[in-house]
């Protein structure tokens, strides 16, 4: 297997044991008719061979001592089925490998062709149980160490005990040595795998830990160019300057591989990342992570930057995840003879599904301003120096979520984005338009909800605004809804100049504003009379007379602009709840171009059905 050659973090946790896996694997496999001759012309015995040495590619594995207890092969027939070179595939050789166990209690795996890094591992104490017909009931090993040197990428590890059951190395030898058609059925690997307490410190000293992995159902299919050619042609590979062949070639493999493997599921616990430079500082903790072949699952996750910047998030999860598009989009340009555009690349997005995050909270550090001049800055540290720092910005979000149609042409066709309890301080949105008065109508922190549903019928070529609404606790809310007519999947066109143009055939055909008051405009009201100088009802009436009389005057005095002003002067006088609905007269709707041909406001309301009601 190729391990990366970028920084390994949690590539190493899972990769170097899948090593161990699949090169003791590649020593083996079976034809149940040859074990049974073996079986009824040898004796069990126990046969111990010294210093073996198996080399697969740019991979060599070590083993000092190899013993294999209860097996009926001789020391003769043992040293000839695990003797390197030419001749029958590891994949025949494990059908032949039976024994009650196989010990070693010491194997290091090499990588000799990787450039720039030598990766080693060493394990300990190698037990694989009850081979079969080139199966292992169970592998064990009681632990390992990792070695990366050369390069800048060096760095050392440790695993704890390790256990795989059920484990065909058939299945291993086929899959990294033999190559297929990319369409077989897909094989199971191993049943269940384990490894406790890995550690990891890089080069620039970022330390990382898992207290445990968990895998099961891990299974795959034979590709063209073997599991061992597709990684190893992705091995420390320059992207801006390959050729259009080389690129393809990639695009055609990367594909391969994402259909070849499957995960009935993989969970690691006790995830941390730990980053020692001072410039650069943070910890990562993660309690839970979990990951199947739809979805991904994080639990507490906590992070703390320089500065004092903190964040904790209770669960994050990703389901209905698909890799689907994005391998339909690699093959189709892997049949390019040019560098692909961005339009071509954004076909690479995958379907994302739902993604959900709950009880999120953040610390941000306030931000300081350093004086330009050296005086000043010195009086600044002095300043700072004799008073208590400010605390810290503190962002929460009890619930959110982002859900994603499949897409289309790398855009997806419907989302909705929910967030509920998201709370902050007025002060944080103090140069946002909309919200930077907030602070000044007594609000010292805020708690929001935001709603954002869209979705598109391209039989009827309509996206519809399914809701886009905003609330506030102790304030109200906004919502609106609507239809645009005239949306075709041109509008979708990875090319800009395309999806541009279609816009212009787009259509209003409905829009429903909902306004609803618990608190804001009362402040707003309070607030603005001490400012005018005025008793609260008298500024209500001005505002009334504005509604009643300015509002028609502006929109052109048509029945509908009337009825507008009415609802809006009742909503002034008692402040519960104002809806406006337009709707065109002709049910194709208004164009983008009529929009901007009109030349008067009154010019759009003739040709509107408005219906406008207050409380």
């Amino acid at each position: 297997m190729t391990c990366s050659k970028g920084r390994p973090l949690l590539a190493w946790a899972t990769g170097a044991s899948a090593c161990v896996l699949v090169l003791l694997g590649a020593g083996s496999a079976v034809q149940p008719g040859a074990a049974r001759a073996q079986e009824a012309a040898s004796a069990v015995q126990d046969v111990t061979l010294q210093d073996v040495t198996l080399t697969f590619g740019d991979t060599v594995l070590k083993a000092p001592r190899l013993t294999a207890s209860g097996t009926r092969l001789s020391k003769d027939e043992l040293t000839a089925l695990l003797k390197p070179g030419p001749g029958e595939s590891w994949a025949a050789r494990l059908v032949r490998l039976d024994a009650a166990s196989l010990a070693m209690p010491e194997l290091r795996v090499e990588r000799t062709g990787t450039a720039g890094a030598t990766p080693v591992v060493t394990y300990r104490d190698v037990v694989a149980r009850d081979v079969r017909a080139g199966r292992a009931a169970e592998l064990t090993a009681a632990g390992a160490s990792i070695l990366l040197e050369g390069g800048p990428q060096k760095g050392t590890g440790t695993y704890g005990r390790m256990r795989a059951t059920d484990l065909d190395l058939t299945v291993l030898a086929r899959l990294y040595g033999e190559p297929g058609d990319g369409k077989s059925a897909l094989q199971r690997i191993y049943a269940t795998f384990a490894v406790d307490d890995v550690a990891y410190v890089d080069a620039r000293g970022t330390a990382v830990k898992i207290a445990r992995i968990e895998g099961r159902d891990l299974s795959g299919r034979q590709i063209p160019a073997t599991w061992t050619g597709a990684l190893q042609a992705f091995t420390a590979v320059d992207y801006e300057r390959l050729a259009p062949p080389e690129r393809a070639r990639l695009m055609s493999l990367g594909a391969d591989l994402a259909e070849a493997v499957s995960v009935g599921s993989l969970e690691a616990t006790g995830l941390s990342i730990q980053e020692a430079k001072p410039r650069d500082a943070f910890s990562l903790g993660i309690a839970r992570l979990g990951l199947t072949g739809a979805g991904l699952l994080l639990e507490d996750i906590r992070f703390a930057g320089i500065d004092g910047a903190k964040a904790r998030l209770a669960r994050l999860s990703l389901d209905g995840f698909s890799l689907g598009p994005t391998v339909a989009a690699l093959r189709k340009l892997a049949t390019l003879t040019t560098p692909p555009s961005d339009g071509e690349l954004r076909l690479l997005t995958p379907a994302l599904g739902t993604l959900a995050l709950k009880d999120l909270s953040l610390d941000l550090p306030p931000e300081a301003k350093a004086p330009r001049d050296p005086a000043d800055r010195a009086l600044a540290d002095k300043a700072l120096a004799d008073r208590a720092p400010p605390a810290p910005t503190h962002v929460g979000l009890r619930d959110g979520s982002m859900n994603f149609a499949p897409p289309r042409d790398g855009v997806p066709t419907a989302g909705r984005l929910s967030l509920s309890g998201l709370t902050l301080p007025a002060s944080a949105v103090a140069g946002v338009p909309g919200l930077g008065s907030l602070g000044l109508y007594g609000y010292s922190d805020l708690d929001l909800a935001l709603v954002a549903d869209t979705s598109w019928d391209e039989a009827a070529r309509e996206l519809k605004l399914g809701e886009v609404s905003v609330s506030g606790k102790d304030m109200g809310s906004l919502r609106l809804n609507g239809m645009i007519g005239g949306i075709g999947p041109e509008v979708f066109n990875p090319d800009m100049a395309v999806s541009s143009f279609a816009m212009l055939s787009a259509t209003a055909k409905a829009l429903d504003l909902t306004i609803e008051n618990t608190g804001l405009f009362d402040r707003f009201i309070a607030a603005q009379s001490k400012v005018l100088s005025l008793k609260p009802e008298e500024l209500k009436q001005e505002y009334v007379t504005a509604s009643v009389f300015g509002v028609p005057a502006i929109l052109g005095n048509s029945a509908g602009a009337k009825a507008i002003g009415a609802a809006m002067g009742q909503f002034v006088t008692k402040p519960g709840t104002l809806s406006v609905s337009l709707r065109p007269k002709n049910a194709a709707g208004i164009g983008m171009l009529e929009f901007s041909a009109a030349s008067t406001p009154a010019a759009l309301f003739d040709r509107l059905e408005v219906n406008a009601k207050a409380n």
